[in-house]
């Protein structure tokens, strides 16, 4: 019987782990590119942007306003990732808090966001696992601050989940109408998965504020369940900044839940 006495050196199990690392097919960060925003510093004085978005229904994703400013923008693409038929969902974490984001099937993905003054930091999460982050400063100290911003979204393609926020006036932001009295607004109405749907203010009321999702259908087959998850920031990229996530079971379409009640003080 002859015995195998080969020894690895250190040297050949380096070689070993550099060689399977090189014939891994897994795209890296540097295959994700960033069209907007881009590292360094900018000033967006004078700059217009919007932050309401027409939703033509069904509003099958978060769509680009046409002539929104590469300031008030995330895009970019993912470059050499396997191709697959039909939109994959990756995830974006804007300032610290995670997003999901509809790719398409080329790779590109897109959405406006209204950043705030100071310093920003965007971070896509491919799906398969690479990611890139950017950081960026930006120096318009008269930029208008969103000092509550209320952001849903949801685990699941196929899918029609609703924010609605009451206002301590008792101002309700819905769907139904996305711009209120008090200077409340919900971006958009998305209506077939995954969100996000955002509410902000600049100046929001003091008192007490309702946050309720409503589960208002679904177009999958087999199970309806999909998990809800609420963020709620208030005084964004200040010293006081806080934020809260939470997340809710939503089982059936009619459901209608109330999530978080919370006060301005």
């Amino acid at each position: 019987m002859k015995v195998n006495t080969t020894r690895w050196t250190k040297a050949g199990w380096v070689a070993l782990v550099v060689a399977c690392l090189q014939a891994a097919p897994a795209a890296q960060a540097s295959d994700i590119e960033f069209a907007a925003p881009l590292n360094g510093w900018r000033n967006t004085g004078g700059d217009s942007e919007r932050y309401t978005q027409d939703v033509h229904y069904p509003a099958v994703t978060v769509s680009t306003p046409e002539g929104q400013s590469k300031f008030a923008l995330i895009e970019g693409q993912i470059r050499n990732a396997p191709k697959k038929k039909g939109t994959t969902v990756g995830t974006l974490v804007v300032d610290g808090t995670p997003l999901p984001q509809r790719v398409e099937e080329d790779g590109k993905f897109s959405r406006p966001y209204a950043f705030p003054s100071g310093s920003n930091g965007v971070e896509l999460r491919a799906p398969d696992g690479s990611k890139k982050r950017v950081q960026f400063y930006d120096a318009y100290s008269g930029k208008t601050q969103p000092r509550l911003r209320v952001i849903l979204a949801w685990d699941t393609d196929g899918t029609d989940l609703d924010l609605h926020v009451i206002s301590p006036d008792g101002a309700h932001a819905w769907y139904g109408d996305r711009v209120t009295p008090n200077g409340g607004a919900l971006d958009v109405d998305v209506t077939t998965g995954y969100g996000p749907e955002i509410y902000s203010s600049a100046a929001p009321l003091k008192g007490t504020y309702l946050v309720y999702v409503n589960y208002y259908g679904s177009g999958n087959t087999g199970s309806d369940m999909t998990v809800a998850q609420v963020t709620i920031i208030t005084d964004e990229n200040t010293p006081n900044e806080k934020s809260e996530t939470i997340r809710v079971p939503m089982r059936k379409a009619g459901e209608l839940t109330l999530v978080k009640t919370f006060v301005i003080p």
